[in-house]
């Protein structure tokens, strides 16, 4: 039983595998030749292989800066990291995990089926932490692991179709139609930026229309962007750390010459990220064709957060840039509270300040980018350190989900539970 519960939860777990059988579905329900089903299914998956290689590469770099940020600073305290805790939550809640994410998918194929709420989630690592969250909460509010299992897996499958379709409309203003929705459980704070953006830009004055002194052209190509920006943030964090902190992650780099090549390092993960996503975005969308047509009607695949990279990628590190600005003034507000101490982790606010960047700037411009991942890096600050204490009396300190999604379910969902069960 625990062979085949763990086969379930890694087989659907794996999002190059749900990706590759969803085209699958798609391309032969439309009735495609074997080639053709073939060369989509291999083509969807290695594009989202590669982006996710990308990411892979991005995620190393963004933790040696963070490594170095944190001794630089000498700041501990709560570090809000999805992997982190979920891998945590796993030792103790593995069983109700993997089930509540089985048949939570199962819940999001007949709720998108038979109501008007028609996405299909599709970043499975992210319903396999919303289902640590769900088990965690349940856990601490003393449920039993039948109704958490039951319960759990109707909220998930109903929140994997409902975030969405709260994105709808920002993704409609970024890629211009209704064909993907937004896979990623911070889309309180993806819409806010949309809806903020709106109120204080202008479109027209996009991220990607910015004019730059002749110095400074080679900005406007984003690869150029990310490495000069991470050269100053990896430079100055180093210099303030110390060479023996670098020379502790350097492998024998020298210490000056680490920065430098983790900070082009990082740039070449987003550009093989956004290269990866252009391949993977041209397979799956015709391949779902099929779903729409035959299963699902009018079905749309909310794909992961880097999908809305290449629509403006001056606004992801504008984004990033913003969010940790946030992050840093909430880190700073916190402690003087005396709360819980969230530590800006440079991994979620480059993805998560990155796509709300998007977000504000397809309604506000660039001020809409700045504005709209600033209040997003705030977000996901302040969440975890509402709900930390959830997760800290339950064993499972040091870390917290940074997704407003889960935040906004979680925190108000442990309350009732405690309310029921008392």
């Amino acid at each position: 039983m625990d062979i085949l519960l763990t086969f379930v939860k890694d087989f659907l777990g794996n999002a190059t595998v749900l990706v590759g059988l969803v085209a699958l579905v798609g391309l032969l329900i439309q009735k495609k030749s074997f080639p053709e089903i073939a060369s989509g299914v291999i083509k969807t998956m290695v594009g989202f292989l590669v982006f996710g290689i990308g990411a892979g590469a991005g995620v190393v770099a963004l933790g040696n800066f963070q490594t170095l940020f944190s001794k630089a600073f000498n700041l501990v305290g709560v570090t809000p990291l999805a992997e982190n805790i979920t891998a945590i939550a796993m030792k103790d809640f593995g069983v109700a995990t993997a089930l509540i994410m089985v048949f939570g998918f199962i819940v999001n194929l007949i709720f998108a089926r038979l109501t008007k709420f028609k996405y299909i989630f599709l970043t499975g690592q992210h319903n396999l932490f919303f289902a640590a969250m769900l088990a965690v909460v349940f856990g601490a509010a003393g449920v039993s692991n039948t109704i958490t299992i039951i319960v759990g897996s109707i909220i998930l499958g109903i929140g994997a179709a409902i975030f969405p379709f709260l994105g709808k409309k920002g993704m409609h203003a970024i890629t211009g139609s209704d064909d993907i929705g937004i896979g990623h459980y911070c889309t309180i704070a993806y819409s806010f930026s949309s809806w903020i953006g709106s109120k204080v830009g202008n479109p027209e004055d996009s991220t990607e229309k910015i004019k730059l002194p002749q110095g400074l052209t080679f900005f406007r190509d984003y690869v150029s962007a990310i490495s000069v920006t991470m050269l100053i943030f990896f430079y100055i964090t180093a210099l303030v750390a110390g060479k023996g902190a670098v020379e502790e992650l350097s492998a024998g780099v020298n210490w000056l010459l680490f920065p430098f090549l983790q900070s082009l390092t990082f740039a070449g993960a987003v550009y093989v990220i956004i290269t990866g996503v252009c391949m993977f975005f041209g397979e799956i969308v015709p391949a779902f064709i099929g779903i729409s047509e035959k299963v699902i009607p009018n079905a749309v695949p909310a794909l992961d957060c880097p999908v809305v990279f290449p629509y403006a990628p001056t606004a992801v590190i504008i984004g990033f840039l913003a969010a940790y600005a946030g992050g840093l003034l909430t880190m700073f507000v916190l402690i003087l509270l005396k709360a819980p101490v969230i530590i800006p982790v440079a991994i979620p606010y480059f993805f998560i300040g990155g796509t709300a960047g998007v977000f504000g700037n397809a309604t506000g411009g660039w001020k809409g980018a700045i504005i709209g991942a600033l209040c997003a890096g705030i977000m996901i600050a302040i969440g975890p350190a509402i709900m930390y204490p959830i997760f800290e009396q339950m064993g499972l300190s040091g870390t917290a989900f940074p997704e407003t999604d889960f935040n906004a379910v979680g925190i108000p969902l442990y309350f009732l539970l405690k309310l029921i069960t008392k």
